[in-house]
Order: structure tokens, then C-alpha cells, then sequence
């Protein structure tokens, strides 16, 4: 994943921060564009989540911090909703002069009823998805029930949400209560997704039905059973993001633009952030996946570690290899599966096994045939596997010729 840092302005000429990530080794098919949740941040582990499960599945995805949150200018005591909202459009207008206008808009929490509300001002937007949203604004009031008093009375107070302290004016208050949710998505006409937890105790599951009832078709509800509300397991939110994506498709022009100065002459290329510890974004031959280490290594576990696709080259060369030859000799094969595992092991002749140096790489290799074959050929094929040519390749010397590409601006 190739993720940049970007700037843009608000109406009021404040400067917003956000990170737009590209998919590894290709144009984006579409770009999306992410609003976050209520005192969240862009940097909010499940937003990272969702859009990494985006870009592996070829989008662009811009995420940022509104208005005085995070990285962004401004004092967020004096937001209100609609200048999310706003601040929307302004993120928008920097994806459309600077790369492609947004088809696909993401909102989490009150992110989800901003983005239904600014996909009435974004012209280019196609699709758009909800995850945990309320069904009106006024909502966020029960979050901030302890100061509500003080905020009627002196005209705002300082509530703590989350852990952190945010000072809310009354003027948020009022702004929230001019905005009816329901008549925007009623009058949206455009494909929308729910996503909603039946066990969500911050944003009520009733509002995910009342949303539905006054969007009309084509609209989709999905149930996040088991999810809270931020989305705190790793599962919930890959899950949101590769659901997202493939329900988007339907309704979004997905042609892939080819570029001969994007693509590489090599035939695998690999991304990796620095603030993504393992998780790797994979272009393999014209296919994109995730390369990954296990949990117990110290990675997420989102893809197969390099010994893992090393040891899956193995077995896919051996089993299309022993298929081609029994083919070509008329034998009745009619499935070969091979299970193979990467070690470092002793040598069978090992003369020193205490040596450091007397272990070596080791893959152990399983072949099942099925279909009616009698010894002599089983153990033909079992020579035959030995010939495939990723085992010839781990047999023979290598070399490794490694260049430098300068990056440039």
C-alpha cells in the first residue's frame, strides 16, 4: 500500500490532514472517501482497517481528521455537524482536482449520517456505506448527557469523552437539531449499505431499521452480530472493509486502467508502511493479496507469511505438474493435493548435527493422489513431482541482483 499524506482546506481556509492510500502497483479503479467517527481520528485502528481492506481490493481511500481533531487546524469547539459535513465536500473537491472524484462514500458512527447528508452535495459519489450510524444527529446529545445542563446555561461545558476532554458550545446542540436524517435518505436515491451490531450499546440497532425504512431501494442492511461500536476487534473491521468492497462493485465502474509507466517490469511486487508492522500489500501477477506473519511473530496474521507463499509456490508447481504429465500419459488422476511445510532441519546425512551451521532449509512435501493407478505409476508421478520447476529452482544456485529506484517527487 503506497499511503500518502495530504493537506487541503476547509471553507474557512483552515488546513485539514489526511492519508490517502493507494493500492500497491496500480491505478485505483475508484477513490473513497472515509469520514470518521464523533472525537475519533483518521488514525483509529478500524478506519486503518477498513481502508487497507479497500486498497488490497484495488480503491483509493482517502481518510482525514475533521476539523479540529487530530492533525487538522481549527478548535473543535467551534464544529458543528454541518461543518463536517462541509468539511466533506472540501475533501471531495481535493480527491476531484488532484486525482478522481469520490464514487464511494464511508461513514462510521456520526461519520455515516455526514456522509449521507454531504453525498447531496458530492455529485460524483455512486454508492454510500454506513457502519454503526445514527439515524438522526440529535443522537450524539445522549453521549453528552452530563453536560447538557451546563451547556443550556452557560452556553457550553467541558465533557469528557473517551478518556480525552472536548468542550461542546451550545451552538453544536442547535445545529444537530436542524438536521433530519431520515428525509436526507429519503430523498438520497442512491445504492446504500447499513451495516449496523445488534449488540451496539453506543448507537442503538433501531436506528440502522429506521435508516432503512426511509432510504428507498437500491439499499442493503448487514448485520455486524458480535461488534461493538468502534470496532475494536481486528476481525469486525476487515470484515466491514472486504464486505464494503465487494458490495460497492455492483454499482461502480470497476475497469482497471493500465498505465506501462505504474506497472512494473517484475512480475511480484510488495508494500509495506512503516506503521503497519508485517501487513504487506501483495501485487502477484496481475491478482493483489496480503502478506503477513503470525500473531505469535509479532504480526496480524492478515495473509500468508514468506515462507508460507514460498512453500505455496511449491505445492501449486508440483500439483499442476504431476496433472500436465498424467494427461499427457492418459492416467486416470483425478485430484492431486500437496501439503507442504517449511522448516530448518537437520541434514539426513548430517556428520556434526551440534554445528550451528548443520541445519538446513527443509520443505516436506505430502502428495495424495486420487483415481485408479497401480504402483508403478504412483511412483512415476512421485519422480515427476520432484521435477516441477519451483523445485528445480530451490535446487539449483540463485542469485539475487538488487537496484536501488530513487523516488522521485
Amino acid at each position: 500500500m503506497n499511503a500518502l499524506k495530504v493537506e487541503f482546506h476547509n471553507t474557512e481556509g483552515q488546513k485539514l490532514v489526511g492519508r490517502l492510500e493507494l493500492p500497491v502497483d496500480r491505478h485505483p479503479h475508484n477513490f473513497a472517501l472515509f469520514a470518521h467517527c464523533f472525537t475519533c481520528n483518521k488514525n483509529l485502528i478500524a478506519v486503518k482497517n477498513i481502508s487497507r481492506a479497500l486498497t488490497s481490493n484495488g480503491f483509493g481511500v482517502l481518510r482525514f481528521d475533521f476539523t479540529g481533531l487530530g492533525e487538522s487546524e481549527g478548535d473543535f469547539a467551534d464544529t458543528n455537524f454541518s461543518g463536517n459535513v462541509a468539511d466533506l465536500v472540501a475533501a471531495a473537491d481535493f480527491l476531484k482536482e488532484n486525482y478522481k472524484a469520490p464514487t464511494l462514500l464511508i461513514g462510521h458512527s456520526l461519520g455515516g449520517a455526514a456522509v449521507i447528508f454531504a453525498a447531496a452535495e458530492i455529485n460524483s459519489a455512486k454508492a454510500i456505506a454506513t457502519i454503526g450510524a445514527p439515524s438522526n444527529p440529535i443522537h450524539v446529545k445522549h453521549l453528552l448527557k452530563s453536560g447538557i445542563d451546563e451547556i443550556n446555561e452557560t452556553g457550553k461545558a467541558t465533557i469528557n469523552l473517551s478518556g480525552r476532554d472536548f468542550t461542546i458550545k451550545k451552538q453544536f446542540l442547535e445545529d444537530l437539531e436542524t438536521k433530519s436524517l431520515p428525509e436526507t435518505a429519503k430523498a438520497l436515491r442512491k445504492p446504500l449499505l447499513i451495516m449496523h451490531s445488534p449488540q451496539d450499546d453506543t448507537v442503538g440497532i433501531k436506528n440502522a431499521e429506521q435508516i432503512y425504512h426511509a432510504a428507498h431501494h437500491p439499499k442493503s442492511f448487514v448485520s455486524l452480530d458480535g461488534a461493538d461500536h468502534l470496532l475494536f476487534d481486528k476481525k469486525d473491521s476487515i470484515y466491514v472493509g472486504e464486505v464494503i468492497s465487494g458490495w460497492a462493485k455492483r454499482y461502480l465502474d470497476i475497469q482497471e486502467k493500465v498505465d506501462a509507466n505504474l506497472k512494473t517490469k517484475h512480475q511480484v511486487a510488495a508494500s509495506l508502511d512503516a506503521a503497519d508492522g508485517f501487513t504487506t500489500q501483495m501485487k502477484v501477477g496481475n491478482h493483489y493479496m496480503l502478506a503477513d506473519e503470525p500473531i505469535s511473530y509479532g504480526g496480524n496474521d492478515f495473509g500468508p507469511s514468506p515462507y508460507e507463499l514460498v512453500s505455496a509456490g511449491l505445492s501449486a508447481c508440483t500439483a499442476m505438474t504431476i496433472q500436465m504429465y498424467a494427461k499427457r500419459k492418459d492416467w486416470p488422476v483425478e485430484n492431486v493435493e500437496v501439503h507442504t511445510s517449511y522448516s530448518r532441519d537437520h541434514a539426513q546425512d548430517c556428520g556434526n548435527c551440534e554445528a550451528d551451521g548443520a541445519k538446513i532449509d527443509t520443505f516436506e512435501r505430502e502428495i495424495k493422489l486420487t483415481g485408479d493407478l497401480d504402483d508403478k505409476q504412483k511412483q512415476r508421478i512421485m519422480q515427476i513431482a520432484d521435477k516441477c520447476p519451483v523445485h528445480k529452482t530451490l535446487h539449483s544456485e540463485t542469485q539475487i541482483i538488487n537496484t536501488l529506484v530513487e523516488q522521485h517527487d
